[in-house]
């Protein structure tokens, strides 16, 4: 049960930012530069991105950690996905493959 229920927050991991990021750029143009600067547009927001960053470097660590240690090759694909979606992708993501096999 709760492996589906990782499931299915990574999908929506995935989508709600994506609808979000995706609706910024046709509005704003599709520069990368521009979205890290809106990132940055006062303290709240940049305080967001390094709760985020932060986040994201932790996951990393406990994925490359865990996936070695536990040969699940499977769960460094947490890593891509949390840096080209979000970790609200790649958290949930990791801890679906890390429970493949328990049901």
């Amino acid at each position: 049960m709760m492996r589906i229920l990782y499931l299915v927050l990574a999908i929506a991991g995935t989508i709600v930012p994506m609808y979000y990021f995706i609706g910024w750029f046709m509005e704003n143009g599709w520069s990368i530069m521009a979205m890290v600067d809106a990132w940055h547009a006062n303290l709240a927001t940049s305080g967001l991105v390094w709760d985020l960053t932060i986040a994201a470097v932790t996951l990393t660590i406990w994925c490359l950690v865990e996936s070695i240690s536990r040969r699940n090759w499977a769960g460094l694909l947490a890593i891509p996905a949390t840096y080209f979606i979000g970790v609200s992708c790649g958290l949930p993501l990791y801890l679906f493959l890390r429970t493949r096999g328990r049901g």
